[in-house]
């Protein structure tokens, strides 16, 4: 061998859950700040992420705040400054940090932060609903949902590399259902830190960062003069993100021979008539459930929505305009809205209104709070959109799954 040679170690593999998966990909971006607050099911990362300080694995300034605002009020100012950062939370508290929220949006700041999702208050409940991270979709926030550990760990360091990009310098948040995801263990390819650093280059603000030798105005108070200007500039940005993911994602792959597919996840699509689409993991049980149907001759899919934010509209049509009916899971709901169905069928239904040729949207809301969604309950799902692509008649209903009485 070479003198010269470089040799990178290759990835290793480790038995741990959601959370400890950020907390190993906050490691490997090498995160220069990192913020936390209790609330579960979000702490976790906390937790590990602590462990790997103690254990002198990570060097990183970690600091506790006082609140959920505080958290995103520190981390929102040490990007501004150069700093690579990371923060987090879940339910209400990423609602109590909605004033550092909005502002990190615009003052384009590229946070990464992931969101455990969980119901929000009142009731209390632990389980999963999504509508927590969706109250940020018409922000500048861009928004992900994963699927697994290993999704959870390869596109955080996805979102460091498509945040910090001069072109984009939007935050991201990624979701990841409470308990589901987040505190499940499952074996996780760990890449190693040579690999890393191929893919994703340091953070540099250039003269954007704010310094004592580089006098620049953060935050300018503008009232009407400038604003809309200003919201343009964040809708171009979103669009240049939209045409900057598959290239993150084709490079991804490059390097780690994993995530080819940036929008979606296909499942059993090939010859499908429908397709049951959701986010997160209501993949498990649907392809469970798409196999069992499969096995008795019906023509049914999965496709995994991968990003909300920005919506992958043209990509969703050439796939779903094949369809007879789409049938669309919410775990999350919208009030009053359009069917009073879930923002994810409301933005389909969008999505795919000018097309002339589009299959019918049956709207479903499932498994909130944490209520377990059956292969049973899929099948109903799926039967009640064959009956609706049989019948050619639409159905304006939205379909509540699983409630008792």
């Amino acid at each position: 061998m070479k003198a010269d040679t470089l040799v990178i170690p290759q990835e290793t593999e480790a038995l741990i859950s959601g959370c400890e998966a950020i907390a190993q990909a906050c490691k490997l971006a090498d995160v220069d700040v990192i913020t936390g607050y209790p609330i579960r099911p979000y702490d976790t990362v906390m937790q590990a992420i602590a462990k790997l300080i103690s254990n002198g694995e990570f060097d990183a300034e970690y600091i506790i705040a006082e609140s959920e605002h505080s958290q995103f009020e520190i981390v929102k100012h040490a990007s501004a400054v150069g700093a690579r950062v990371f923060a987090g939370s879940s339910g209400v508290g990423w609602f109590y940090a909605m004033e550092a929220l909005a502002v990190t949006a615009g003052l384009r700041m590229p946070v990464v932060a992931i969101v455990g999702n969980r119901a929000l208050d009142d009731p209390g409940a632990f389980g999963v609903e999504h509508n927590d991270a969706l109250a940020v979709r018409d922000l500048g926030w861009m928004l992900t949902w994963v699927d697994t550990a290993q999704e959870a760990l390869d596109t955080a360091l996805m979102a460091w590399r498509l945040a910090e990009d001069r072109r984009v310098l939007l935050p991201i948040a990624i979701g990841m259902d409470g308990s589901y995801l987040t505190h499940s263990q499952v074996l996780v390819k760990v890449p190693s830190q040579g690999m890393v650093e191929q893919f994703l280059p340091p953070y540099d603000r250039a003269e954007l960062q704010l310094h004592p030798d580089n006098p620049i105005t953060v935050a300018p108070q503008v009232n009407e003069d400038w604003l809309i200007e200003i919201r343009k500039q964040s809708d171009e940005a979103m669009k240049r993100a939209k045409s900057i993911i598959p290239d993150v994602y084709a490079d991804f792959h490059r390097t780690f021979g994993r995530g080819e597919s940036p929008w979606f996840e296909e499942y059993m699509m090939e010859d499908a008539e429908i397709a049951l689409l959701g986010q997160g993991t209501i993949a498990m049980p649907v392809k469970v459930a798409v196999r069992q149907l499969r096995a008795q001759g019906q023509k049914v899919g999965l496709v995994r929505l991968k990003w909300l934010r920005p919506f992958p509209t043209e990509e969703l049509r050439a796939t779903l305009s094949k369809m007879k009916a789409v049938g669309v899971i919410d775990r999350d709901y919208s009030f009053g809205s359009p069917f009073h169905a879930g923002v994810l069928a409301t933005e389909m239904r969008s999505a795919l209104y000018s097309l002339e040729k589009r299959p019918y949207v049956v709207s479903f809301i499932a498994g909130l709070g944490g209520r377990e969604v059956t292969a049973e309950n899929v099948i109903d799902m799926s039967n009640m959109t064959m009956k609706v692509a049989a019948s050619g008649k639409a159905d304006t209903e939205t379909h509540w799954i699983g409630v008792r009485g």
